[in-house]
């Protein structure tokens, strides 16, 4: 039996039958997620990942799994980066959040969208930005731990994972895993310790045992269902969350939800207050990076701030399906 996941398919929510005991596997995740972290709120990009209804069915028999829920986003994951209207595209080369690649072309085109480079010295009440925060087409749903370990994520098995999701080899959705799973297995930076998280308990587990039990996490948030005009914003407020020590979790474009989770130690993580033009109120999470010497030469923040690598602190927004995790 194949694995399929359509998630947009309107299955009312994740069921598993196995051995006659029938369970909703989100509600265990959200389980693992009370009993390990009882102290931390649930953030929104995590509850929505779970959510199920609309999106994934899970049936779990004695003839196998069957996991229904969606294609891959093979849309581009958009930066809009500098004061003025530089915009750069993400996709489909190279990731903004992984230091270690190079710039691409395709990168350094013009096409609006969210996270924005900036200087430390900018992150102050006052600073005005042109920003555009878009909503994530990446519906992709966490799977519960038990079924995400029985599906393979390895470069070796990519055959065998494009013909379990029924994704045709010279696809763009299997351009798009196959660079997921490779970015996932690539050596991080120096000093950086990474995992791909395919299920909220694995997530839970590594965050754990990075940072301990006593946590806050942090999103960005601009209170809307749909998506907001490109604008300019004021910063109303600036707070510092903590300083050196986070984890950063940011979703990747895959058939089923993934998280690219590393911790960080030279960073100071922020909350902004913004103010649109047209009176919106966004709250920002912001990751200030203080050492980019290890950072790839030809990274794209160095492109866009005109910056040598190591010279000064370089900062970014996260975007709303990103989530930052700091100890209380």
């Amino acid at each position: 039996m194949g694995f399929r996941c359509f998630h947009l398919l309107p299955i009312f929510a994740i069921l598993i039958i196995a051995q006659g005991v029938t369970s909703q596997a989100a509600s265990s995740s959200e389980e693992y997620w009370e009993k390990m972290l009882p102290n931390t709120p649930m953030p929104k990009t995590i509850e929505d990942s779970l959510k199920t209804e609309g999106r994934v069915g899970v049936n779990v028999g004695n003839h196998g799994i069957d996991v229904r829920s969606g294609k891959p986003n093979t849309g581009s994951t958009n930066i809009h980066v500098g004061k003025g209207g530089t915009w750069v595209d993400v996709h489909p080369k190279g990731n903004p959040f992984l230091y270690r690649y190079a710039a691409t072309q395709t990168q350094l085109k013009d096409n609006p969208n969210i996270a924005l480079f900036f200087l430390q010295k900018d992150l102050k009440p006052g600073t005005q930005m042109n920003l555009h925060f878009t909503k994530s087409p990446n519906g992709a749903t966490l799977l519960p731990r038990k079924i995400s370990e029985s599906i393979p994520f390895s470069s070796d098995n990519i055959p065998q994972i494009l013909t379990r999701f029924d994704v045709k080899s010279n696809s763009n959705e299997a351009k798009v895993m196959t660079r997921t799973i490779k970015e996932c297995e690539a050596k991080g930076l120096d000093g950086e310790d990474q995992t791909c998280a395919t299920s909220l308990e694995s997530m839970v587990d590594y965050v754990i045992s990075k940072l301990g039990k006593e946590l806050d996490t942090i999103s960005t948030n601009t209170g809307k269902q749909e998506e907001i005009k490109t604008q300019k914003y004021v910063f109303t407020g600036v707070r510092k969350v903590s300083e050196h020590k986070a984890v950063v979790c940011h979703k990747m474009d895959y058939v089923c939800a993934v998280f690219y989770c590393h911790k960080t130690e030279k960073t100071k993580t922020y909350m902004v207050s913004l103010m649109g033009v047209d009176g919106t109120k966004v709250k920002g999470a912001v990751i200030c990076h203080t050492d980019t010497s290890k950072w790839n030469p030809k990274h794209l923040a160095f492109h866009v701030l005109k910056v040598e690598p190591g010279s000064v602190p370089v900062c970014h927004f996260l975007p709303e399906d990103h989530v930052v995790w700091v100890p209380k």
